[in-house]
């Protein structure tokens, strides 16, 4: 199951560790929010070991959405070692995402 990633869990799972991390903004209510959702699912169980995959209720964890800019949802960030280094805002492919996750680990 994804990580669930929170206002009071982030800097210490996401910032402070080494890795990559995939943290998928989203919310109840977003329809492509609930297309992308299994995907991370998937990822999440996919490179369990490899990366942390999660994801962030912006509507519960408003600091969070805040500090990145999150305007649009879904909208995905990759993090390596507590920087961003790939941003995907919208509905996207798993393919897509595989890549942009392969290509930094």
């Amino acid at each position: 199951m994804a990580f669930q990633f929170t206002d009071s869990n982030f800097k210490e799972t996401a910032l402070d560790t080494e890795g990559v991390k995939v943290i998928d903004f989203w919310a109840e209510w977003c329809g492509p929010c609930r297309v992308i959702g299994p995907i991370i699912e998937e990822l999440s169980t996919e490179y369990n070991g490899k990366a942390l995959i999660g994801k962030v209720n912006v509507d519960e964890n408003p600091e969070i959405s805040m500090k990145y800019g999150i305007r649009s949802i879904p909208t995905v960030l990759i993090l390596k070692n507590g920087e961003v280094v790939e941003k995907q805002v919208g509905l996207t492919s798993k393919s897509v995402l595989t890549q942009k996750i392969e290509a930094h680990l």
